[in-house]
């Protein structure tokens, strides 16, 4: 009797830790995407889960209308799609080209011939009996 109700009281553990960790937070994330999806009006800039952004323009029941840039490029989506509000911002820094100076050439490459095309023999025909 001792190891059926350790053996139920572990399953209830394991369907607690289940609730607590992965279904209540879901449930969370889904609520609050919902209520913006909601509250979306005119003038917001939105980020679609296509990573669109635009500028809301018209909004109905189900659908936006946002417009991508200064050519006022406009495009019609549903509630659903908008993935944030604002623009997304990346959190690394954005790296430049860097000019590629003499200096920065590796040994080798600079120890290298090139032979122009014009002085490579070209290979023997085979002959056919």
């Amino acid at each position: 009797m001792n190891s059926q109700t350790s053996s139920i009281l572990m399953l209830v553990v394991l369907i607690a830790v289940f609730y607590f960790m992965l279904i209540r937070p879901e449930n969370k994330r889904k609520k609050a995407a919902e209520q913006m999806r909601n509250s979306l009006k005119k003038g917001d800039t939105i980020t679609t889960i296509g990573g669109i952004v635009g500028k809301i323009v018209t909004v109905t029941e189900s659908t936006i209308v946002i417009e991508t840039s200064e050519d006022r490029v406009r495009l019609e989506l549903t509630k659903w799609a908008v993935s944030t509000t604002g623009v997304q911002a990346s959190t690394e820094p954005v790296k430049g080209k860097k000019k590629k100076d003499e200096d920065d050439i590796p040994e080798e490459e600079e120890s290298t011939v090139e032979c122009p095309v014009d002085e490579i023999p070209a290979p023997e025909e085979e002959k056919q009996d």
